[in-house]
């Protein structure tokens, strides 16, 4: 990453999407070296169902896919201070992560957090208190039944 990153100055738009072995001091490198960078997609898995993705993405990959989200919010917040706008898909972000980035990304107009069902509703609002031109697609949560194995009970 740091050799891309340091050859791409100039580059506006980045889609790092379904990309697992990118971790968060690789967002560190990009932001460093692409200080331009104003659209980044970092979206992972539907990691509440893998399924679609099993035979399709190599075991390791789906194992190492980020675990902290608030880490890669950090490290976006820390280091991508032009970003206009900002995908993160099924990240484990949590309602810490998403003051990093307001604080760190002070220009953002659009974040999309579908699937991130650990950011609260009350993070969310205090988001768009900070950044009054924020608009965030919310997490949209629907759990399938075979994700959650549901269990007739009779009694």
């Amino acid at each position: 990453m740091s050799e891309i990153a340091s050859g791409c100055p100039k580059l506006k738009e980045l889609d790092i999407s379904y990309c697992y072995q990118i971790s968060h001091e690789s967002l560190k490198t990009i932001g460093s070296h692409c200080p331009n960078l104003q659209i980044l997609r970092r979206n992972i898995m539907n990691w509440l169902d893998s399924s679609p993705h099993v035979g399709i993405v190599p075991n390791e990959y789906l194992n190492a896919y980020p675990k902290d989200g608030n880490l890669e919010a950090a490290a976006i917040g820390n280091s991508m201070p032009h970003l206009l706008q900002l995908e993160l898909q099924f990240s484990k972000l949590m309602g810490v992560g998403l003051d990093l980035i307001c604080e760190g990304c002070l220009d953002l107009e659009y974040i999309d957090l579908s699937g991130c069902r650990s950011v609260s509703r009350r993070a969310i609002e205090n988001a768009k208190s900070k950044l009054k031109k924020l608009e965030i697609k919310k997490p949209n949560i629907y759990i399938t039944r075979s994700v959650l194995r549901w269990e007739r009970h009779d009694y």
